[in-house]
């Protein structure tokens, strides 16, 4: 009890870096990753703007309000291009409306993360090992009225980072494995004015990726998948019939439990309790059964309500369409330095001719030499009429 006392007297908080940084970090980061062109040229927006072929990432809910009987996109980009040059995001989605009301869809994404070489304790080469993630998923839509759908996705994940590589400590790694849900809801309203402009409104909301934590080793190790709330509003002008603008706004929050703060010796050194276990001097415990927490995720954060703002991340984006073949967009992406301090401006074009689409984005970071710097999206769309 005196070793406790003296403790609490020279606690140093722990969970965040020398800067104050204190980030929330998941397994199977990519199901997060903006897949398409279209939308990562609008500062990763997307939970509210008009369906295409990519909505089921996006929002399950709007998938059905899409025109075409049919489509089907293929969407690529190098990962990292800054640091390394074997990495690469793919994604492929696609659609089928049953009816008026109703459509199914799909979608495969495959994070590469290039190849590394083994070694073991002793230093001594095991041989080249190529990690990758890959989820696999379908998605259920429905229009509930003229205005409102709503939509459910699920889809399997398979997380293979070191193969079945044994560590010194003599745990076996091996593929993690789990499952994802997502459900959204979008509401859309088109109208014209009194001054005769015709105007969309639109708006939505989706939680994604709801499912179970995720291991490479033994059950006692779990790591949570991104459970993500996202919540915006898009509002389109046509300024004649053939050209429109279209402003949009997204905010995401990660329904993952925030790292607590722990208690921790002059030397650093992190103190626990008569089980071994580390007192936490502020925050909660993290080992949450999955619904705890996800909602418990909104009041878990060891500085309380500001540092639950600071969680949300702000995308604003716009679009400017001319008779539906030409498109240009930008956009900007804004997370508080303290929670990872991604911050950049998007840009890209759109194309279509007949049934054939192709969106091309480029991402801007606001710091110089940023890993995110120079990215590039390319998406590949067909229309079946």
């Amino acid at each position: 009890m005196n070793h406790f006392a003296n403790a609490q007297n020279s606690i140093v908080l722990s969970g965040q870096d020398q800067n104050g940084r204190r980030v929330i970090t998941t397994a199977v980061p990519f199901l997060n990753f903006a897949p398409d062109s279209r939308h990562s040229a609008m500062g990763d927006v997307g939970v509210a703007t008009s369906a295409d072929a990519n909505s089921a990432h996006w929002n399950a809910g709007k998938l059905a309000f899409n025109e075409q009987p049919m489509a089907i996109a293929l969407s690529y980009s190098p990962w990292l291009g800054r640091l390394v040059n074997d990495m690469s995001v793919s994604y492929l989605a696609g659609y089928k409306k049953i009816d008026e009301n109703s459509a199914f869809g799909f979608d495969l994404r495959f994070f590469n993360m290039g190849d590394v070489e083994l070694t073991d304790e002793m230093g001594n080469e095991l041989g080249e090992f190529n990690p990758r993630d890959i989820a696999i998923g379908g998605t259920y839509s429905r229009k509930l009225s003229e205005k409102f759908g709503l939509g459910i996705s699920a889809r399997f994940i398979h997380s293979n980072l070191s193969g079945n590589l044994s560590s010194a400590a003599g745990n076996e790694a091996r593929p993690g494995t789990s499952v994802g849900a997502d459900i959204g809801v979008y509401y859309r309203n088109a109208y014209t004015t009194e001054a005769g402009k015709d105007r969309v409104f639109s708006w939505g909301a989706t939680i994604t990726n709801i499912g179970p934590r995720i291991t490479y080793n033994s059950a006692e190790d779990l790591d949570y998948i991104p459970t993500n709330l996202r919540i915006g509003a898009a509002y389109q002008i046509f300024l004649d019939p053939d050209n429109s603008l279209t402003f949009a706004l997204d905010l995401n929050k990660l329904m993952v439990p925030t790292p607590p703060v722990f208690e921790r010796n002059e030397d650093n050194t992190i103190v626990t309790d008569a089980n071994g276990n580390p007192i936490i001097a502020a925050g909660r415990d993290p080992n949450r059964p999955l619904l705890n927490g996800m909602f418990t995720s909104f009041i878990d954060a060891p500085d309380g309500f500001v540092e639950e703002l600071q969680e949300i991340t702000i995308s604003t984006g716009v679009e400017y369409l001319y008779k539906n073949t030409f498109a240009v967009r930008a956009g900007y992406f804004y997370e508080n330095p303290r929670k990872g301090g991604r911050r950049f401006f998007t840009m890209g074009v759109g194309f279509n001719y007949q049934r054939l689409g192709f969106d091309f984005s480029y991402l801007v970071p606001q710091t110089q030499n940023h890993p995110l710097a120079e990215t590039l999206r390319l998406t590949l769309g067909y229309r079946f009429n």
